[in-house]
């Protein structure tokens, strides 16, 4: 069952659960892309193939804000924004220990790892590599975990979940890139909030999406 954060004639938003790909797996493999498009199929009895362009992906771990376009214009103008930074992306992560300073700007460079399925920390004049930033800081300290809050200002494979491995400390959960610290569903990685001007409406939307109950032990 989909929850929905926002819905009109041309945008889609959900809250994405742990451990749901977002797309591109196989056709017989749940994916929430084919999820949404069959809500949007039976929702308004649309015959034949359904327009969704995916505009914000997550990883399958993370849960969260994911934004979708129910028109190719909508998705065109969407990927636009993306590109020029013109939207404000804002995830909630849970980290080990007290994480000092309390707040700063991380910038790496990252490449691809086909062979491990993962991302890699690297110098800028590398091949491929991709520059990456972030700014973050601490909302809280509890059971032993920091709570950050991170606005992300490009959108890299992977990037909070290296970024904060490499400089901070492994997300909550995340195996892949070193957590020892184990998470009831997925990874203490959400994205909280989404922020920009509605593609055809030009109006500003804010959009924030709940955090799951696998946090409510943590916090």
């Amino acid at each position: 069952m989909l929850e929905i954060l926002f819905e009109d004639n041309h945008l889609l938003v959900v809250n994405k659960p742990a451990m749901l790909p977002t797309m591109g797996v196989a056709a017989d493999v749940p994916s929430l892309l084919a999820v949404a498009k069959e809500y949007i199929r039976h929702k308004y009895a649309k015959p034949g193939e359904v327009y969704l362009g995916i505009v914000s992906r997550l990883d399958a771990p993370v849960t969260g804000v994911v934004l979708m376009a129910r028109t190719s214009k909508a998705a065109a103008r969407l990927s636009a924004m993306f590109r020029e930074r013109d939207v404000e992306k804002s995830y909630w992560a849970l980290v080990p220990g007290r994480v000092e300073p309390a707040s700063g700007a991380l910038v790496h460079y990252l490449r691809k790892d086909e062979r491990h399925r993962k991302m890699h920390v690297t110098i800028a004049s590398a091949a491929d590599a991709q520059r990456a930033e972030l700014n973050y800081r601490t909302l809280k300290f509890v059971k032993g975990n920091t709570l950050l809050e991170i606005e992300l200002l490009t959108g890299r494979k992977h990037q909070i979940r290296v970024q904060l491995a490499d400089s901070l400390a492994p997300v909550v959960g995340d195996r892949k890139y070193g957590s020892q610290r184990p998470f009831p569903t997925g990874i203490a990685l959400h994205s909280r909030r989404l922020a920009f001007e509605h593609p055809v409406k030009k109006s500003r939307l804010e959009i924030e999406a709940p955090l799951p109950p696998a946090w409510e032990a943590f916090l």
